[in-house]
């Protein structure tokens, strides 16, 4: 006999879900009512689409790799160096962008409030490198 939780447990996917509409790899974790959870990737090399989100925020802590990202939120703008135990706010209506400044994978864990509504929330922007 099954039982049914109410609460989720997850082990983090090989293979990723999704590419987000910024282009990283996406691997879904679980989600509770306020928010979710996910693991995000961007290859060596790389650099995202530039994004704004229309509703959510999101906090982002990295756990391997090195990049930087940039941020802009009205006439605030500013661009940080990245690596494992960095930890940033994407605030609602924050433009941004990543790019992977090493030779390994820049990995993230990402918790969006609320959750993620899809697709159509991320709105391209023009960004501060060439993607």
């Amino acid at each position: 006999m099954s039982a049914v939780f109410p609460w989720a447990t997850a082990r983090l996917p090989k293979d990723y879900n999704y590419l987000a509409p910024d282009s990283s790899e996406i691997r879904l974790l679980p989600e509770a009512n306020g928010g979710g959870l996910c693991h995000c990737t961007l290859p060596p090399g790389k650099v995202s689409q530039a994004m704004y989100y229309k509703t959510v925020e999101e906090i982002w802590y990295f756990i391997s790799g090195q990049g930087q990202v940039w941020r802009k939120l009205g006439d605030k703008e500013a661009i940080i160096d990245v690596e494992s135990s960095i930890c940033l706010t994407i605030p609602t209506g924050t433009h941004f962008q990543f790019c992977n400044t090493g030779n390994s994978p820049l990995c993230f864990i990402i918790t969006t409030m609320p959750k993620w509504p899809g697709a159509q929330e991320a709105v391209p922007t023009d960004g501060y490198w060439s993607s």
